[in-house]
């Protein structure tokens, strides 16, 4: 039996998975606890998970992917499994029926933990974490005195269990998990059930769930019940039809390797707009020591993922910013239906409105093609590449001599796991945005110059439809 228990912050999944695993033997695989064994490891996904904790940076989505199904591998095709975390979106939600079924098994439940969010607000300002190894206690339900799972005597609060912090991760919860919900609804495996109460009761809840599964006589979700859920992600799904002044605010979607970042900066220089790509707006964070930086660090040093909110909450500190009030292009940001709902609401509430959103399309083994012969200076770290960019003498760096490697995540399987993690993210988003009328696809092969002509062309006759659009209002 394969089981997927997901519900909002707080809602005891951690606790109630591992009293679940002690029930059937469950194999409790948890995103978490997948980083932080993955960064032990001496394998390239080790080594690629461990160089972005130490950096303090995101780790890469193709990267935990690759873990998930590692993970998956290496376990017992006949040991039950248990996913709490997991998935967050539609696409990992496919993903993961995908890894299933490489080995003949199959998802059998989704359970959605229902807690209001009164009750949320109520819970989690008294939870504890152990400082070890981040199991949950609460000042009231389950105090801490030492960890019986690891032993050790720390603890701490996590920050973004504030109630300010957390009013806005639950608006943001249920933008996000919304897909997921249909998703599994239309596949009937979706079961809801009431999370409030003593642990004890809504364990026995589980319990019911879990042996109707067994007995083949589970019932699933009615359209009731999923209509009350989506009724809590009060989604804007139109966009704002006033605009307070016009701004040519743009969106790039781009493959890893599809040269986005470097046609992104043009097009900021040609415009005058503000490029914000997420990595950037992580670092100015980070440097900065603001207080999301913080609470994004936090997560970072512990192992686990930065949640959606964090990131969309950097994203609206930003665009609430003067320098970009002509215009923005925003790169890297959405990456999913959730963060593009949150980015409708923000513009919504600014009274403005997207003006495009520029998919650069470049073949698949186009893109193997640049990133494999990327090479970097063991010394300097100054770039090369064996086509486009060799250095003079093979193998060796024309400004210090240093030896000139691949790195990791340059190699030709791991980028096709990179490409794959992409488009079963992008997809989603490219339907989303062809709905609205915003998705412009660009040919992304050919001479920078050239791809980046054809951009300016399809901006300009943007521009030009919008102001006249706008003055006829």
């Amino acid at each position: 039996m394969n089981v997927v228990l997901f519900g909002p912050p707080g809602a005891g999944k951690g606790t109630l998975t591992s009293m679940l695993t002690s029930k059937y033997g469950f194999k409790q695989v948890a995103i978490g606890d997948i980083l932080r064994e993955g960064a032990k490891e001496q394998t390239t996904l080790g080594r690629m998970v461990k160089k972005s904790m130490d950096r303090g940076q995101l780790v890469q989505d193709e990267v935990v992917d690759a873990l998930i199904r590692a993970k998956l591998r290496q376990q017992d095709y006949k040991q039950a499994a248990i996913f709490d975390g997991f998935p967050r979106t539609e696409y990992q939600a496919k993903f993961l029926d995908d890894l299933l079924n490489e080995s003949g098994r199959t998802l059998n439940v989704a359970i959605y933990l229902d807690v209001s969010d009164e009750e949320i607000r109520r819970r989690l300002p008294g939870r504890i974490m152990c400082q070890e190894c981040h199991t949950p206690y609460h000042e009231s339900y389950k105090p801490f005195t030492i960890c019986h799972n690891c032993g050790s005597t720390e603890s701490y609060r996590r920050e973004d269990d504030q109630p300010g912090i957390l009013d806005i991760r639950l608006k943001n919860f249920h933008r996000q998990v919304l897909p997921v919900v249909e998703y599994y609804h239309k596949a009937g495996l979706l079961t809801i059930v009431k999370g409030e109460g003593e642990v004890g009761t809504v364990y026995k809840r589980l319990l019911n769930i879990i042996e109707e599964v067994r007995e083949n006589r589970l019932r699933p979700a009615t359209l009731e019940e999923v209509e009350r859920i989506k009724g809590l992600a009060d989604i804007s799904e139109t966009l704002p039809h006033a605009q307070a002044t016009y701004s040519l605010d743009v969106i790039f979607l781009g493959s890893p390797g599809s040269g986005k970042g470097t046609q992104a900066e043009k097009l900021g220089k040609k415009f005058a707009l503000t490029h914000i790509s997420t990595g950037d707006l992580f670092r100015a964070n980070f440097k900065n020591n603001t207080a999301l930086g913080r609470l994004a660090k936090s997560y970072i040093e512990k192992g686990e993922l930065v949640p959606d909110d964090v990131t969309q909450e950097m994203v609206r500190d930003r665009l609430a910013q003067d320098d970009v009030q002509e215009g923005f292009i925003l790169d890297g940001f959405p990456r999913n239906i959730g963060q593009a709902n949150a980015l409708t609401d923000m513009m919504t509430q600014m009274r403005r409105r997207l003006s495009a959103v520029l998919f650069l399309n470049v073949p698949a083994e186009a893109i193997v093609e640049r990133l494999s012969g990327r090479l970097t200076c063991q010394v300097c770290q100054a770039p090369y590449h064996t086509v486009y960019n060799p250095s003079k003498k093979e193998g060796i760096c024309d400004h210090c001599g240093g030896h000139l490697f691949r790195r990791d995540d340059d190699e030709p399987e791991t980028i096709r796991a990179r490409l794959r993690t992409y488009y079963g993210q992008t997809a989603p988003l490219i339907s989303y945005y062809r709905a609205l009328g915003l998705l412009y696809e660009i040919n992304g092969e050919g001479d920078v110059s050239e791809i980046f002509n054809r951009i300016v062309a399809t901006v300009e006759a943007i521009e030009t439809r919008d102001k006249a659009a706008l003055e006829t209002t």
